[in-house]
């Protein structure tokens, strides 16, 4: 049984992946050739703004953005301590300190109620991470923001496809940022990341900061870096592209009948009113998650842990929190188990999963 089963998704997409990369391999153009302005096209119709900027992974898009807002030494950027490091790792790459916020325990995401106290003279941005697959209270955040004077980047790495109140995800922001890494819900098969906003002076101050900090050659600007995707994972992601809402929908399909199947056996994801779920991830809390773990991968069915400490606890953010600051992440952090979830999970495997869950517990 496949974790994520990119296998499958590649046999029923072949035909048009291969073409795609074959039109690549032919044309030779494998940097910045016209797969990258076809797809941002696409990319910025889907999220519903005006430019989409692609970039060489999730991570680089996070640091362009900050980049683009002139984000630096002394400044402070507001995030969550449970989510992957790159969220918190930008900030420190850009010269900023970053600042972080309990998460909710429902919906893993940042506790909107909390974001004011944290706030500074120093306070320049708030990264609110859409973890596992839907988005926080944006309405909330943007109005905080618009309050204070900060910028609102949205890491949409694991939510790209999710919608709130009919907006999608990458598109209720000043920036929205998402990764294209091949286990996200629409993946490349390597690095790839994107940038999306309505705003036209930061949509070319990101474009000229993943190509060395200009758009002509030669000439340079602004201090910028090799932030470029490349063409064949354009190509990938062109040849994916007309089947990801059907994705999408699957998802959302399959993780409500995981929450159905698990109901009073374990703690499910919650989804929050006005919210679809694309479920990068379908994860469960439970009080002994390694003897579950166990259990499971006795029976041949695999299970990840993101993530199994927060920032804080990393060696390198050890000045940014002291252990029980955040005791809703670190408890999370404890708590949490993927299960195996993908647009291809049969029902007889969702039933396997479950019934050993369920044995196990």
């Amino acid at each position: 049984m496949q974790f994520i089963d990119l296998k499958t998704q590649y046999q029923r997409y072949q035909t048009e992946i291969d073409q795609r990369m074959r039109a690549v391999l032919d044309h030779g153009r494998f940097i910045m050739g016209p797969e990258i302005g076809e797809l941002e096209g696409l990319l910025a119709t889907y999220a519903g703004v005006r430019h989409a900027v692609t970039v060489a992974s999730g991570t680089t898009s996070l640091e362009i953005a900050l980049r683009a807002l002139n984000i630096g030494r002394g400044d402070e950027v507001i995030t969550v301590p449970f989510t992957w490091i790159s969220t918190a790792e930008v900030i420190g790459l850009v010269g900023a300190t970053p600042v972080f916020v309990d998460i909710d325990p429902l919906s893993y995401n940042i506790d909107v109620a909390k974001i004011e106290a944290a706030c500074t003279p120093r306070t320049r941005a708030i990264i609110a991470v859409s973890l596992f697959g839907q988005m926080p209270d944006y309405s909330a955040i943007n109005a905080i923001a618009a309050k204070w004077g900060l910028a609102v980047i949205e890491d949409g790495a694991q939510s790209f496809g999710a919608t709130q109140h009919g907006r999608r995800s990458c598109g209720a922001t000043l920036i929205g940022s998402t990764s294209f890494f091949p286990a996200k819900p629409l993946g490349c098969f390597g690095d790839g990341g994107a940038l999306f906003t309505d705003d036209d002076h930061l949509a070319d101050t990101c474009r000229a900061l993943r190509t060395h900090g200009g758009t002509e050659r030669h000439h340079h600007p602004l201090l910028g870096t090799n932030g470029r995707m490349d063409t064949l994972q354009a190509a990938v992601l062109l040849g994916k592209f007309p089947h990801f809402q059907w994705e999408v929908e699957e998802r959302g399909r399959i993780g409500a009948r995981y929450t159905e199947l698990l109901k009073g056996v374990c703690s499910t994801p919650q989804v929050c009113p006005g919210n679809s779920h694309v479920y990068a991830q379908y994860t469960i809390r439970v009080a002994d998650r390694q003897r579950l773990a166990a259990a499971l991968k006795e029976r041949g069915i695999p299970t990840a842990v993101y993530y199994p400490k927060c920032l804080h606890e990393q060696p390198i953010f050890a000045g940014c929190g002291a252990p029980g600051d955040f005791p809703e992440a670190e408890k999370a952090s404890r708590e949490v188990l993927s299960l195996p979830m993908h647009p291809f999970l049969s029902a007889a495997d969702q039933d396997l999963i479950v019934a050993a869950v369920c044995q196990a517990l």
